[in-house]
């Protein structure tokens, strides 16, 4: 899967509550900085996002794709189950090995 498809399903996974597919795209050591926390290992993300976040009845349509060197850029929106725009975002990935090492998730509300 190239790094492009590998963001698509880390999206895909999140929406579909596919948290098989959510470890499968992750590097075990995998890191998510996001404006609210910081989360460290891809057991540790896996089980907030099955058991711990506060909506999940959520959906992330992307609306573009950036590629770099070593990096793609999503930018997207979050969206609650009737469709009303939660946020929107833009994650950075990193990669090693053909999976996502690391999310940089960049969002309005930062200051």
């Amino acid at each position: 899967m190239d790094r492009v498809a590998t963001a698509r399903a880390y999206y895909r996974a999140l929406d579909e509550h596919d948290y098989d597919l959510l470890s499968d795209v992750l590097a075990p050591s995998f890191v998510h900085e996001r404006p609210d926390r910081t989360f460290e290992g891809r057991e540790r993300f896996v089980r907030f996002m099955r058991e711990e976040r506060p909506q999940t009845d959520t959906s992330h349509p992307i609306d573009a794709v950036y590629t770099g060197a070593s990096t793609v850029a999503v930018e997207g929106r979050l969206l609650n189950s009737d469709g009303a725009e939660i946020t929107q975002f833009v994650d950075v990935f990193a990669f090693e090995d053909g999976v996502i090492a690391r999310i940089r998730t960049h969002t309005p509300a930062e200051s």
